[in-house]
């Protein structure tokens, strides 16, 4: 199966795409129509999955009031994040508390696309908790990604260079006049901003003088004044007496910067199979320079006609959080997120532990035969009756919720929930449900047979691409 969903997104030299195109709204046409499979293309990329009220709605509202929706959700979302900032901090004493709460927040969210970029940046300032050693400023930090997800680049990278848990998990607890500590700054150039390439030895030693006088004191940042050099730095082609301020603002000010950021996004949002040209990132990332507003680039890729054409359609793999996730959200139910947790851990997506400063690799990292045998124990386990789980998901249930009562049009409902219609003919008519002879059978042995039929249809290659 590995090499089923690798032929689906082999990668290719990008072909020649008119930008002017490419970054304009999605209009549809009779020629390009919006259908259930581009709905759920979109729910995919900037959710979670979705249920079959959201694809529904979706269908009615058409794709532009439906990223208005995803990007400026109702109050009760408001609501939602300040009830669940209370509990994560109120239940900050452990790191696998965390990771479990904030797994149990991507399931519930009604802003499913701010958790999305909350857990992209935490792939992008990528520190492991271990590092951090303290599980309370893990819990800050996360609460710092989330904070600016979708608000200013600018800021959050401002924020994140005085965040203590980020700080000590490079390093970068202690900066000395004496000593500068590249710790901060070498990450903060070669990954977090310009990329390898764009910065000297010399500019990164430099940028740590820059940073002098910065301090983690019990878990608490401190800046002394007595600590710093005051003397004249050479950064990226500029002198000045900077300061750590500074030399955000000298990265900021770099082309490399948005262009880096530009494509990182696109991979994550558009496509991870051919790397964009520059003629096509260029007018996205003149744009983002300007004000690095993360909400505006992210609406222009949502918006756009490349978002909605075959160049991006299933044209990533989806992390182990989004393959579970989806199944958890298309069957409105709930599950244990200390077990869920753990599983996606097992399945190489550890919150809060990224492998290194560069995050997870993703892509065809996330599928090997031992990752899909996984995938497939646990879409078995999360979709069955007993425990560890146990039964809180029901397809047979969801499938009578909409009106589908007898097991045959139960079975083309949970095709369509799940792959959104989008099959072939072939692989659709194997798709049938392992039902009692006419006249007998319980209805209990109809949901066993439905929940064998979405594990078989969530094991499908066509399920792990997003």
């Amino acid at each position: 199966m590995a090499a089923q969903i690798e032929k689906s997104v082999a990668s290719t030299a990008e072909e020649s795409v008119d930008p002017g195109w490419a970054w304009a709204p999605y209009e549809p046409d009779a020629r390009r129509p919006w259908t259930l499979a581009l709905a759920g293309h979109l729910y995919r990329r900037a959710a979670f999955g979705a249920n079959w009220n959201q694809l529904q709605q979706a269908l009615s509202d058409g794709p532009q009031r439906t990223v208005d929706r995803l990007l400026r959700p109702d109050a009760d979302a408001a609501i939602f994040n300040r009830t669940y900032d209370g509990y994560e901090s109120a239940g900050g004493g452990s790191v696998d508390g965390l990771r479990a709460w904030w797994l149990r927040r991507m399931m519930e969210t009604p802003d499913p696309l701010l958790e999305r970029m909350t857990l992209f940046w935490h792939g992008h300032f990528a520190i492991n908790a271990a590092a951090a050693t303290n599980p309370q400023l893990m819990r800050v930090h996360i609460s710092l990604l989330r904070n600016h997800a979708l608000g200013s680049f600018d800021a959050l990278l401002r924020e994140i260079s005085h965040d203590p848990a980020l700080l000590i998990a490079l390093g970068a607890n202690a900066n000395r006049k004496a000593s500068p500590n590249e710790s901060l700054v070498r990450p903060l150039m070669e990954t977090f901003t310009l990329g390898p390439g764009y910065c000297t030895e010399e500019d990164i030693r430099q940028a740590a003088r820059a940073f002098t006088g910065w301090f983690v004191f019990r878990d608490r940042i401190r800046y002394l004044p007595g600590e710093h050099d005051e003397t004249v730095k050479h950064v990226l082609g500029q002198e000045g007496k900077f300061t750590g301020e500074d030399v955000v603002r000298l990265v900021l000010e770099q082309p490399a910067t948005s262009q880096m950021l530009v494509r990182r996004l696109y991979r994550q949002l558009i496509c991870e199979t051919q790397e964009p040209g520059e003629p096509l990132i260029a007018p996205l990332a003149e744009v983002f320079a300007r004000e690095y507003r993360v909400s505006k680039l992210v609406e222009t890729m949502l918006r756009s006609n490349l978002f909605f054409s075959q160049r991006s359609y299933r044209q990533r793999i989806k992390s182990p959080v989004e393959f579970a996730l989806g199944v958890v959200r298309a069957l409105e139910g709930m599950v244990s997120t200390t077990q869920l947790v753990q599983a996606v851990a097992d399945l190489g997506q550890d919150l809060c532990h990224p492998p290194t400063i560069k995050g997870w690799k993703g892509g065809r990292y996330w599928i090997n035969t031992a990752t899909l045998m996984g995938r497939s124990g646990l879409a078995r386990a999360i979709l069955q009756s007993e425990e560890p789980y146990g039964g809180k998901l029901d397809p047979w249930a969801v499938a009578r919720k909409y009106g589908h009562v007898t097991p045959e049009s139960a079975a083309r409902f949970l095709v369509e929930l799940f792959l959104h219609g989008d099959v072939e003919p072939a692989i659709r008519d194997a798709l049938s449900p392992d039902m009692p002879a006419a006249g007998t059978g319980s209805d209990a042995e109809r949901g066993t047979a439905l929940r064998r039929l979405a594990h078989a249809i969530v094991t499908l290659p066509e399920y792990h691409l997003a």
